[in-house]
C-alpha cells in the first residue's frame, strides 16, 4: 500500500477524528501498554545525537513529541492532520506545562518546512496512512538535514508463521471486541488493522527507505514483530 486515492484521505482524516478521544486508551489495551515503552525507546536513540530542531510526523495525541521534549535544548513540531488529535495533543501538553512543543495542522506529503532543516524527524503509527508513502518519505528526507535521523515505529504483522497465526487469532477477536466495549467504532479499528496488513513487510519497507535515499537502515522487531522501530539516516 503505496498510495492512496483522495477519497480515503478524507477517510482516513475521519477515522483519527472519531477516535481522537478513545485513542490512548485503546492503544494501552491493544499493546498492552508496550507502545509507551517503545515511544521511550525512540527517545534514548534520538538521545545519542542530541538533536535541537525535532519534527515529529504524525504526532496524534502527542505522545512521542512529549517524550522528545526532555532532551536538553529541545525544539519540537509536532503535526498532524486530525485536528481533534492535536487538541488532545495539545490538552496534555498544557497539563504537563511543557513549553517546548508547537503543534501544527499538516500533510506529511507537504511539509512547510526548508531543506535540510530539522536535526531529527520521528513518525510513530504513521507511515502507513500517508496519503502517498513514497512522496511523505521523500518529504521527510527533504527537510531532514544531511546525516540527521528519522526513526519510525510502526505496526507489522509478525514473520515466524506460529506467532503471525496467533496475532492474527488476536487481532480478528480481542481487538473488535474491546474496540467495541470501549469505543463503540469498531469500523475505525478494523480499518486500522487492514492498513497494517497491508503495509509492506520489515524487508520491502527497508527497500523503498533505500530507494527514497536513506542509508544505515537498521529494524528493531518489538513484541514478536508486532510493532518494529526503524533507524535511518540522511
Amino acid at each position: 500500500m503505496t498510495k492512496i486515492q483522495k477519497s480515503e484521505e478524507s477517510y482516513i482524516k475521519n477515522i483519527f477524528e472519531s477516535i481522537s478521544k478513545d485513542y490512548d486508551l485503546m492503544n494501552d489495551l491493544i499493546t498492552f501498554k508496550y507502545h509507551s515503552k517503545w515511544k521511550k525507546e525512540i527517545v534514548m536513540i534520538a538521545k545519542e545525537d542530541n538533536p535541537k530542531v525535532i519534527l515529529d510526523i504524525a504526532t496524534g495525541t502527542g505522545d512521542i513529541a512529549i517524550n522528545l521534549s526532555k532532551l536538553k535544548d529541545s525544539q519540537i513540531i509536532g503535526v498532524d492532520i486530525s485536528e481533534k488529535m492535536l487538541d488532545v495533543a495539545g490538552d496534555k501538553i498544557r497539563k504537563m506545562n511543557i513549553t517546548n512543543i508547537t503543534l501544527e495542522l499538516s500533510k506529511a506529503e507537504k511539509l512547510k518546512y526548508k531543506n535540510n532543516f530539522f536535526d531529527l524527524i520521528s513518525i510513530g503509527y504513521g507511515v502507513r496512512n500517508f496519503e502517498d508513502l513514497i512522496n511523505g518519505l521523500k518529504e521527510s528526507y527533504r527537510v531532514l538535514k544531511k546525516n540527521g535521523k528519522l526513526i519510525i515505529l510502526e505496526t507489522s504483522v509478525p514473520s515466524n508463521f506460529l506467532i503471525k497465526y496467533l496475532y492474527l487469532i488476536f487481532t480478528s477477536i480481542y481487538v473488535p471486541l474491546i474496540s467495541f466495549i470501549f469505543t463503540k467504532n469498531i469500523k475505525a479499528y478494523n480499518y486500522l488493522l487492514d492498513s497494517t496488513k497491508e503495509f509492506p513487510n520489515e524487508k520491502e519497507f527497508k527497500k523503498i527507505l533505500s530507494s527514497v535515499g536513506f542509508k544505515n537502515i537498521e529494524s528493531k522487531r518489538k513484541f514478536f514483530g508486532i510493532s518494529t522501530i526503524y533507524i535511518l539516516t540522511k
